[in-house]
């Protein structure tokens, strides 16, 4: 059996190095929301879900042999701001190991989006990354109009509606489960590390689950995974997200190559609707 020691080894190679804990998060979130989202409707939304003050922090957990080890965290917040003539909604992401991790690995990564309320489309994606001393840094600019990006001073084709990892969490938490039935699999597109995925998420139904924050009514879903990443390719991760008109993520739960992962809803302030999917708080 590995050793703890051992574990967090395996976990900081496999799992923080190649994307960030953040980056990691958000793609997870990414599919969680993206769930019931037509393709085709997928350029344009109307908000009714977030607003300005809005912040969400998560926990991220490990799982080895029945035991959870707390590994990080994750907070999203919104504000607005004028971009470049764009009234927008900036939206910044942190993401950052526990300290029982840090030995091993130090993560602090922050990613910022900046969405145009109009449309909920991004305009600008950027994303900086400091993992064990090492940083990385990426600026894109999206030009939905001719379905093009520019990221790290080259021009990438996009499809319609294309999003980037973070400004789609925040786009299809507007989105209407009602009209969708279980087993329905919806496409979507997300621009990520200089290529766009082409991915779909199948939508479950609704169920209660109890999480760490309480006893919730869900929306339960599954999403496609790539094959190659950390995670076992197919729909064997399973996310659920609240069945009320915030549409925020409560937990996710996921196999990965040695082990489970899961995240959850900790704390939320300032909802732009009243959090009626909360049936019992711890």
């Amino acid at each position: 059996m590995l050793s703890e020691f051992d574990f967090m080894k395996i976990v900081n190679r496999d799992l923080i190095t190649p994307r960030g804990l953040l980056i990691w998060f958000c793609f997870l979130l990414f599919q969680l929301n993206a769930a019931a989202q037509n393709q085709n409707n997928f350029c344009s939304a109307k908000n009714y879900s977030f607003s300005e003050g809005e912040q969400l922090n998560f926990k991220v957990y490990y799982n080895m042999s029945f035991i959870w080890i707390n590994s990080g965290s994750a907070e999203f917040n919104v504000t607005s701001e004028n971009y470049h003539g764009h009234n927008t909604y900036h939206i910044t992401g942190t993401g950052e190991t526990a300290s029982s991790f840090e030995y091993f690995y130090k993560v602090r990564d922050k990613y910022e989006t900046f969405i145009d309320k109009e449309t909920l489309l991004p305009v600008k994606f950027v994303r900086n990354v400091n993992e064990g001393g090492l940083k990385f840094n990426n600026d894109i600019t999206f030009d939905h109009a001719a379905c093009q990006v520019v990221s790290d001073k080259k021009i990438y084709n996009i499809p319609k509606g294309t999003q980037d990892v973070l400004s789609a969490i925040y786009f299809a938490r507007n989105i209407d489960y009602d009209k969708y039935s279980p087993g329905d699999k919806i496409p979507f597109s997300m621009f990520l590390d200089n290529q766009v995925y082409n991915l779909y998420i199948k939508y479950i139904g609704k169920e209660e689950i109890t999480t760490k924050m309480g006893t919730f009514n869900s929306i339960k879903i599954k999403p496609l995974l790539i094959k190659g990443t950390i995670f076992k390719d197919g729909d064997k991760m399973t996310v659920w997200v609240s069945d009320d008109k915030n549409h925020i993520p409560l937990r996710i739960e996921s196999p990965i190559l040695i082990g489970s992962v899961k995240v959850d809803l900790m704390e939320y302030k300032n909802l732009r609707n009243p959090f009626v999917s909360l049936i019992s708080k711890k």
